[in-house]
């Protein structure tokens, strides 16, 4: 359609104030919402912004314009006003003809492409352990962001920077080493980035084994009747200087630490150790990315990225952005922009993080022409984010204004927060098993599966366990922090994936009943639309502008809850009213019609999630 419901009707308000007040109202003037449920009709018009104009009451306004556009538009059928509010019911001829040449096509709610390209990181997770619930978050974030702004028009490239390197990396190494009697994951049946992991954990154990028994050394002691406050606990004192006796009393901490210096000076035995184990987690990776249905464009290793960003570092400074202090560290003063002085370069040379992200920064605009880069990143990094797009701005770097954090809260489980190095986390594999094993549960009360052959209601099975997993999380507003409970999120009923699933193998169903080829050209005759046909298809017009809403606020919650509404109105359609015994042959068609529409939107918005719908279940 040339032009869309909103400007055909924002048009018709402008032409009204003329002819009715002869007064010229912008589009700006005009505010257009859409009808609450409580009211009859699918479009409001504000008319309260427009009693400056035409020097009238506002239920008034509502009344002339509302004659008006009844009188002049085809797309307007009636119209009611409700306190100064004008609600206008869309001609039936209107919704009947766009259901019938508009969400039938496979790519309805796609937008036009725009010849712009979008960065998008997620993931970037450390090879020291296996993926967990907070990357699950983080991954179906990203994938889900970047489906959705490819759907509105992007050219999209999904990355990851993989932190393969730094103290927590040799922690794992070192237990192997010590403790691993050369043991693989193939020796042990262990997941590879699972036996990885182990050993990060035990790292940790034995570390706490060393530390409790240091603390009844003499030299502990001392330490501890020099430093503790004379109200403080042994035990809380203890706590809080467990970072400073790794760093400086440490036996294992000292290896570690002798590790990643031997690793950053090349040593041939250490970089073949880190080649092997990461080699192990990589493996790992990939299996758990592709059981989450997710890939990559491209992928940064911090090994690789780490020393990057000197240069811009020396930009900054032959430009006066960056300042020297006295004992050579490089710093940018913040303050104005209510941040705090940044060091970029410390006093020996060394970079820090938000200098390698500068260069990471400069080298995927190089690799891409990317002027847009969304970062998902937990909300614990707010404050590096701002800092890193700061100092772009002032390095006057081309992509600097498009930059985003997409932050997203923190999971947390009903017993507390995760803790890796403790292994209190809930890794992505374990997760995936305990809900498609739920879904396997609750397929047994069921027998619409039967007749398929053992692997098509495995697959069935796998795809319901991952769409209650995925859509569990996605629903959630990115900015809110979770509590995360597994029991919950394979719940078969309400607000869950596994119900909009089952709405769309519904729209599946009937047409499998009415027969692929039935002729349905009679639907373009159907006249008397039911309230609830109305509603469905006002949804329906509704999703390609939401696809562009959710893809500029990076919201795919929006995208989840839409296609639950949808999911639900069809149920409460398919109970209220009969589709292949319908009174005419017209409402057959036109049901049938509707049916397919509904299944296509919602197959397509499921997908935007990372969420696939079968065919039964």
């Amino acid at each position: 359609m040339a032009h869309s419901l909103p400007e055909i009707l924002t048009s018709g308000v402008q032409a009204a104030l003329t002819a009715l007040y002869d007064v010229d109202g912008s589009a700006q003037d005009i505010t257009l919402q859409t009808t609450r449920k409580e009211f009859e009709g699918e479009f409001t018009v504000v008319t309260f912004p427009l009693t400056r104009l035409a020097r009238k009451k506002p239920d008034e306004i509502a009344g002339d314009l509302g004659n008006y556009l009844k009188e002049k538009l085809a797309e307007v059928s009636d119209f009611n006003v409700i306190k100064g509010f004008l609600n206008l019911v869309i001609a039936p001829t209107y919704w009947r003809d766009f259901l019938l040449n508009g969400p039938q096509k496979a790519d309805f709610g796609r937008g036009e492409r725009k010849g712009e390209t979008v960065v998008v990181e997620f993931s970037s997770p450390n090879t020291n352990k296996p993926l967990h619930l907070g990357h699950v978050r983080n991954i179906l974030l990203g994938w889900s962001s970047s489906q959705l702004l490819e759907a509105a028009g992007y050219d999209v490239k999904k990355v990851q920077i993989i932190n393969d390197r730094g103290i927590a990396i040799c922690k794992s190494m070192l237990a192997w080493e010590r403790f691993g009697e050369g043991a693989t994951p193939e020796s042990t049946g262990v997941k590879s980035d699972h036996f990885v992991g182990d050993f990060y954990v035990l790292f940790e154990k034995k570390f706490r084994e060393e530390y409790a028994a240091w603390q009844e050394s003499a030299e502990a002691q001392r330490i501890l009747q020099e430093k503790k406050k004379a109200d403080q606990e042994a035990s809380a004192f203890w706590k809080g200087f467990k970072n400073q006796y790794f760093n400086e009393h440490s036996k294992l901490g000292a290896e570690a630490q002798q590790m990643l210096l031997r690793w950053e000076a090349g040593d041939e035995s250490v970089v073949k150790l880190w080649k092997k184990m990461n080699a192990w987690v990589y493996a790992g990776f990939d299996e758990t990315y592709d059981r989450l249905g997710v890939s990559f464009d491209k992928l940064y290793y911090e090994s690789n990225t780490y020393l990057l960003g000197k240069d811009m570092v020396d930009k900054g400074l032959s430009t006066d952005v960056f300042q020297k202090r006295d004992d050579g560290s490089v710093f940018a003063d913040l303050t104005d922009a209510k941040l705090s002085e940044k060091t970029l370069m410390r006093a020996d040379g060394t970079s820090i993080y938000v200098t390698q992200d500068l260069g990471t920064a400069r080298l995927r605009y190089d690799d891409f022409g990317a002027k847009r880069m969304v970062y998902v990143v937990a909300d614990e990094q707010n404050h590096h984010f701002r800092t890193l797009f700061e100092l772009l701005k002032r390095l006057e770097e081309p992509y600097a204004d498009g930059l985003f954090h997409l932050s997203y809260g923190m999971v947390d489980l009903p017993s507390g927060r995760m803790k890796s190095r403790e292994g209190t986390v809930v890794d992505a594999d374990d997760l995936m098993n305990e809900v498609i094993h739920e879904a396997r549960l609750a397929s047994q009360e069921r027998s619409a599966t039967e007749g398929l052959s053992e692997a098509e209601q495995e697959d069935i099975i796998r795809q319901i366990g991952m769409a209650a997993l995925k859509f569990h999380i996605i629903k959630v507003g990115p900015q809110k922090r979770m509590v995360f409970d597994p029991k919950e999120s394979v719940d078969m009923q309400g607000q869950t994936g596994p119900y909009v699933q089952n709405a769309y193998v519904r729209t599946q169903a009937v047409w499998r009943k009415a027969g692929a080829d039935r002729d349905v050209s009679a639907a373009g005759d159907y006249r008397d639309l039911a309230p609830a046909e109305r509603d469905l298809i006002a949804q329906l017009y509704a999703y390609p502008n939401l696809i562009q809403e959710a893809a500029e606020q990076y919201d795919p919650s929006l995208i989840a809850m839409y296609c639950y509404e949808l999911a639900k109105n069809l149920h409460k359609f398919w109970h209220d009213h009969s589709i292949l015994n319908a009174e005419t042959e017209a409402a057959v068609a036109f049901r049938l019609q509707l049916c397919r529409a509904v299944g296509n939107v919602l197959k397509s918005g499921m997908l935007l999630l990372g969420i696939e719908v079968p065919e039964r279940m």
